[in-house]
């Protein structure tokens, strides 16, 4: 008998929580805020406590202060919501799993990542993360999950008509954005509430570990980010964006440095790391990661934009459609315990996405919004698989496909290239 809370959307972290509840002791969720991690917590716990509810004066808190060990129900799994509001829960939770020798005890959940300096344990062995992100258009019903990421791999044949989408289909269900609590919103609602979202961090959250800063300068940062989704804008470039006023002092790397932390530690920027196929060393392979910030709505609040101002603008909203695709693989691969990343070399040949699973074996995805430029896209790809099949101890992909959002049809080109929109696609 579970908490599963009525209204529950299956989601799909939610067969990986139940199997590392199986292997470890405890299982620290992490993400965004109102991504649902505690509703997925209720979905497999038999009791709870929330450490910021404030009923009886916020008692839970008060008492977990006081003592941790108060607030341990014997009815397990255990949910302790906001942990990280009273960081010595996590000892607390690390020495019942070490005592007890139980699998499955405890679920913590959190939108922020405290500063780990005080823990006396890190909790390896004991407490597995898992990141929960917001929801992928297979979860929000808009994939119908004909074609399995996993699946590519093996090399399947396929050819089927696909969902037929126009441009204004793929700006709609792009920048809506992933939040359960708006799934039954229109666009224009859940961008308010993606502006909301950005107004309660600037004004609450980014100051949650009790150090003052300036909201001002965070908003301008964030904005910077926005303006560069799906980019490997360098830290230079993202201070010139922070200036309010041509004749304004740079800020200091250190500052800035702090507040890319801040927003990291809150889960409201993700990064997408740089691979190397393993190129003799004379191929230049770019290091920086990409930055996408948790949801696309986030980069459409920030930036003020919305269905019609992308129509306008489509060379921002490429940006903008290439992070919700990755916002989908990086889910999707997660859940075959792969990872997503991008490459990048010395002569200016890109992949938009590398997914690399565990056992070394990666593929390509070059990301299109129109059927125009899938051929761009697929010479793009082999121009890259060339040249590294041609380098000593080169790993070629084992797979290239091409995702376009207004192609109507899934399907393996005469090259070998895959063309799928990310409607169809499914971990």
């Amino acid at each position: 008998m579970t908490l599963k809370k009525e209204g529950y959307i299956p989601r799909l972290i939610d067969g990986e929580l139940e199997r590392y509840l199986t292997l470890f002791g405890a299982v620290n969720i992490t993400g965004p805020k109102w991504c649902g991690k505690t509703w997925a917590a209720y979905n497999c716990c038999n009791s709870a406590t929330l450490i910021a509810d404030p009923k009886g004066n916020y008692q839970n808190r008060r008492l977990a202060m006081m003592d941790p060990t108060l607030i341990f129900k014997s009815d397990l799994p255990q949910l302790i919501d906001e942990w990280q509001d009273v960081p010595g829960i996590w000892d607390a939770v690390r020495y019942r799993v070490d005592d007890a020798g139980m699998k499955g005890m405890y679920v913590l959940t959190g939108s922020a990542t405290p500063n780990r300096d005080g823990f006396v344990h890190s909790g390896t062995g004991r407490i597995k993360e898992l990141r929960m992100s917001t929801m992928t258009l297979l979860e929000r019903g808009i994939s119908d999950g004909k074609v399995s990421l996993r699946g590519l791999f093996d090399r399947p044949e396929f050819s089927f008509p696909t969902q037929d989408m126009g441009l204004m289909d793929v700006i709609d269900y792009t920048i809506h954005g992933g939040w359960p609590g708006v799934m039954n919103m229109s666009t224009d609602a859940s961008l308010e509430v993606a502006r909301g979202y950005i107004e309660t961090l600037l004004n609450n959250d980014i100051s949650f570990d009790g150090v003052g800063r300036n909201p001002a300068n965070m908003s301008r940062l964030i904005r910077s980010l926005a303006r560069n989704e799906s980019t490997i804008a360098s830290k230079k470039a993202l201070k010139r964006d922070m200036l309010e006023n041509p004749d304004d002092s740079l800020i200091s790397d250190s500052t800035l440095d702090e507040y890319l932390s801040v927003l990291e530690r809150l889960h409201f920027i993700d990064f997408q790391p740089a691979f190397d196929p393993n190129m003799r060393s004379s191929v230049r392979v770019g290091k920086t990661p990409k930055r996408h910030l948790a949801d696309p709505s986030l980069t459409a609040a920030a930036m003020g934009m919305g269905v019609d101002s992308y129509i306008n603008d489509l060379n921002s909203f490429g940006f903008l459609f290439e992070a919700l695709c990755v916002h989908d693989l990086k889910v999707y691969a997660m859940i075959s315990g792969g990872k997503v990343m991008h490459y990048r070399d010395g002569d200016g040949n890109e992949i938009d996405a590398v997914v690399e699973l565990s056992d070394g074996r990666w593929g390509a995805f070059e990301i299109k919004i129109g059927a125009h430029e899938i051929d761009n896209g697929a010479r793009s790809l082999l121009k890259i698989d060339r040249k590294i099949r041609n380098q000593e101890h080169g790993r070629p992909p084992e797979f290239m496909c091409v995702i376009c959002g207004m192609t109507n049809a899934a399907y393996v080109r005469d090259d070998g290239i895959y063309v799928l929109p990310p409607t169809s696609l499914r971990p």
